[in-house]
């Protein structure tokens, strides 16, 4: 079940119930039997023709992309909203079928199979906004010295990571850099042959990606041209493919 299927509930309603139920014993008797079905396709199924992703669809492929991705990518904020606001006319839509008392035993479990959906969804909403927190927290300081990345954040995540980069100074120099000479009191100093003292994201790291249609040749660190076609699955740092991955032409696996 998609979690973005607006008629869902409908379909729990008592009116509709018989007429589904014969559309469905209908497809049941037409269906063919094991000795008749056709042989499976052994065609790629990222092969097959490309359908237009569901709103949980797509939200899953940006989850999965920024648990994979070293850098931060773009807020996915109006995706979240539509997702949050449909889980929530679900959730009532539950509790008002659950208090009936004139529900049968089939509609209490339909209402059992939804409550698990909602609960699958609201998972991945989490994991997806706390994968995004832990990057935050973890390049505040490089943020707030990268406009270009603050563009990708939200209002409200800009504003933490602001919050988290001064409240980790104040807690370094109170800790440390009040005791050191003044020259050495700063978090930004940047001495050859020395890492800088901000943490930024691995661009170079190699990622899993898999081509969602047939892509431009990209360059590879060696020189050499990456050919990707649909469905195939190739290694490369993630410098190569970022710019593929925001245009949603890849996507990390």
């Amino acid at each position: 079940m998609d979690i973005d299927d607006d008629d869902f509930f409908t379909k729990l309603d008592r009116p509709s119930r018989a007429a589904n139920n014969n559309a469905f014993q209908e497809r049941l008797r037409q269906a063919p039997r094991d000795e008749e079905d056709a042989a499976i396709p052994d065609a790629h199924p990222f092969l097959l023709e490309e359908e237009e992703e569901t709103p949980l669809q797509q939200l899953i492929r940006h989850w999965m992309n920024e648990r994979h991705a070293p850098d931060i990518l773009p807020n996915e904020g109006e995706l979240l909203a539509g997702l949050l606001d449909h889980i929530r006319s679900q959730s009532e839509t539950v509790q008002l079928l659950r208090t009936d008392p004139s529900s049968s035993e089939e509609e209490h479990f339909r209402i059992m199979l939804v409550q698990t959906e909602v609960e699958r969804v609201k998972f991945i909403v989490r994991s997806y906004l706390r994968t995004r927190l832990f990057k935050i927290e973890k390049f505040a300081r490089y943020i707030m010295t990268n406009p270009e990345v603050q563009q990708r954040l939200s209002e409200s995540e800009v504003d933490h990571a602001r919050r988290f980069a001064r409240l980790t100074d104040q807690h370094f120099y109170h800790a440390v850099l009040q005791s050191l000479p003044e020259t050495q009191q700063t978090l930004d100093d940047q001495p050859p042959f020395v890492p800088s003292m901000i943490a930024e994201p691995d661009k170079t790291r190699a990622v899993f990606m898999l081509a969602r249609r047939d892509c431009p040749p990209v360059r590879l660190p060696d020189g050499t041209a990456l050919e990707m076609r649909k469905g195939h699955i190739s290694l490369t740092p993630y410098s190569v493919v970022e710019q593929l991955i925001t245009r949603g032409e890849v996507e990390l696996v």
